[in-house]
């Protein structure tokens, strides 16, 4: 996937926008809001990829939530659509200091 296309379709239009019902869950449960979901988005890199995901191929994006913390989203795409699959602020436990690398990889 390429940070810059999902990053277009997401400038593009609502119409081009799917989120998740488990993703808006976690975002409200997290106190993470779609202003943040978008920053995340347009300050990120992706750091995993996911081609074989079905139904589309994912990826694990790290950026930055409005209030500069560090915030990672899951996001799908057809080419055509951004599915938003998750949301979540990382830790140590299971990623490095960098909040990028995943422990054991």
């Amino acid at each position: 996937m390429d940070i810059k296309q999902l990053q277009d379709l997401y400038s593009a239009s609502d119409f081009n926008i799917k989120w998740a019902k488990h993703c808006l869950e976690r975002m409200q449960e997290r106190d993470i809001s779609i202003n943040d979901v978008a920053s995340c988005l347009k300050t990120g890199e992706i750091i995993e990829d996911y081609p074989d995901d079905f139904p589309y191929p994912s990826c694990l994006i790290w950026g930055y939530a409005q209030n500069n913390k560090i915030l990672h989203i899951v996001v799908g795409s057809n080419g055509n659509t951004i599915f938003f699959i998750t949301a979540y602020y990382p830790n140590t436990v299971k990623f490095e200091k960098d909040l990028k690398t995943r422990k054991g990889h």
